[in-house]
């Protein structure tokens, strides 16, 4: 089984989904170890003197005033973990508890926080023995970090609450760290703070989005060209001399992608001119390489957002290497909520355009000589008709989700946190965002395959017979009368999302970016 090593200096994208989608085991460094006993050593020796240190001897947030005696500082830590514990709504998905949680322990590692080594090597164990503690859908501002959630995963570390098993079935925590042979911790100075304070499970979300995104834009740019070709569309719009002159990164990524699909295409620039010439296609065809691109420059940013928080110690107070413990506002989600909400609205947009193509297909007015609605009969037949119908429902569902999360706030704690980044919302409607964008690039899919069969006496460029081909042993049929169109629809999704469509096309093309 991988292994992942978390040392002091942050992780990586690649190895949070491997935990987190892989079940990847993790060990803490020697070096994480010995920086995890440092930064223990100064905590504890500011626990043991007189003057009150914020998290350490205090309450928390609007009650930070109050300082608290030695007697009762770890019941303090349990008390901030079972009350915060709070969240509610249905169960948030495995693999995001787990990059929280993987996350969290990065952070922990990092020596800033305080905690105890034997509490991240409890971290460790609980992540290694596959039990996932039940973590509720709704509980986090995004500010001091996802609160909630994060506490429903500290109480599972002391043996409280409700996890899943490795088996699946939901079961009390403790029961579940006993049969691991895991002792529950015994939470002291510092550590229940630790334990809550970050944007782990934004952050999670967000790099797991854009694994998605990545597939799923270079699938858009195959369905576009699948489109144009049914289409019988002109390439030239492609010429890679067109997109430098206006260099932006994406766009450019997407045209080749596009040129490469349609190399040695027998549709491409079939005009019909005697009966509808065509000085240029429409918007939603010959725009494609500028609109996904657009799309993957912001994820190249999300990206690099995401990396400088991949390599932060997010905590509040946090220990400084000079030995100081210093309160600050680093767990504020703002740089992680906006670029989550940048890409749900880059998302919607490039599920309108690729519906926009599908439309096209199946409006005879506008199909240059293909059946209406793409139907063997029609009127006898619907063909695809509410295909696009259930197509444009998720679009219209992703304008929705498109509204930004992050532009809202809620003052909370008597008003000590003031102002909230929302980012676990952000971060929730992305991934039913990216959810819907599969779907719709399914839609496309099926209909230009379909489209492009219906060309009778013209060939299409090889890639493009080599997605339909893998369609159509994925499940996904061809031309012919109506029929329960639901599974085939299931099947192109599937198709796509588990990359079959990339499987299939870019041995052909060579990588597509």
């Amino acid at each position: 089984m991988h292994t992942v090593v978390v040392g002091t200096s942050g992780t990586t994208a690649e190895d949070v989904i491997a935990v987190a989608r892989g079940n990847a085991r993790v060990e803490l460094s020697g070096e994480a170890l010995d920086a995890l006993a440092r930064a223990r050593g100064i905590v504890d020796a500011l626990a043991a003197k007189p003057e009150p240190v914020y998290g350490v001897s205090t309450g928390f947030g609007a009650l930070a005033s109050r300082h608290i005696s030695p007697e009762l500082r770890a019941q303090l830590q349990r008390n901030i973990v079972r009350s915060h514990a709070a969240g509610m709504g249905p169960r948030v998905e495995r693999e995001v508890v787990r990059a929280l949680m993987f996350l969290r322990l990065k952070t922990v590692a990092s020596g800033h926080t305080g905690v105890r080594p034997s509490v991240a090597q409890t971290m460790a164990d609980v992540l290694n023995a596959g039990i996932t503690p039940v973590v509720h859908e709704y509980g986090s501002l995004g500010c001091s970090g996802d609160l909630a959630p994060l506490s429903h995963c500290a109480l599972a570390l002391m043996g409280e609450g409700d996890a899943e098993g490795p088996d699946g079935v939901v079961r009390p925590a403790g029961e579940l760290l006993a049969e691991a042979g895991i002792e529950p911790v015994e939470l002291r100075e510092k550590e229940g703070l630790a334990l809550l304070n970050g944007t782990d499970g934004m952050l999670g979300m967000l790099i797991m989005a854009l694994a998605d995104l990545g597939k799923l834009y270079t699938s858009a740019d195959i369905t576009a060209a699948l489109t144009l070709e049914a289409l019988l569309g002109t390439e030239k719009v492609l010429q890679p001399e067109l997109h430098a002159i206006r260099p932006h990164p994406g766009q450019g990524a997407s045209a080749a992608n596009m040129a490469a699909v349609l190399k040695g295409s027998g549709l491409v620039r079939h005009f019909q001119e005697e009966t509808a010439p065509r000085v240029q296609d429409a918007y939603s065809v010959r725009c494609a390489p500028q609109v996904a691109g657009a799309g993957r420059d912001t994820m190249a940013h999300a990206a690099l957002v995401a990396s400088r928080e991949l390599a932060a110690a997010v905590d509040n107070p946090v220990v400084l290497p000079d030995g100081r413990v210093e309160s600050n506002g680093n767990f504020h989600g703002a740089p992680v909520a906006y670029v989550l909400d940048f890409l749900a609205i880059a998302a919607a947009d490039l599920g309108s355009i690729a519906e926009r193509r599908t439309d096209r297909l199946l409006d005879k007015n506008r199909s240059h000589g293909l059946p209406p609605f793409l139907a063997d009969d029609a009127g006898v037949d619907s063909g695809l008709m509410i295909a696009q119908y259930t197509q444009a429902a998720l679009v219209s569902e992703m304008k929705r989700l498109a509204v930004p999360a992050s532009a809202d706030s809620i003052p909370s704690s008597a008003m000590q946190e003031d102002h909230v980044s929302m980012g676990w919302s952000a971060a929730r409607k992305l991934r039913t965002a990216v959810d819907n964008l599969t779907r719709i690039i399914a839609i496309e899919l099926y209909a230009a395959t379909r489209a492009i069969e219906l060309r009778h006496g013209l060939t299409a460029a090889p890639a493009s017979l080599a997605a339909i081909a893998a369609a159509r042993a994925a499940g996904v049929q061809g031309p012919g009368p109506d029929r329960f169109l639901a599974p085939d629809l299931a099947a192109a999704d599937e198709f796509v999302r588990s990359g079959g469509l990339l499987a299939a096309v870019e041995p052909v093309t060579g990588p597509l970016a």
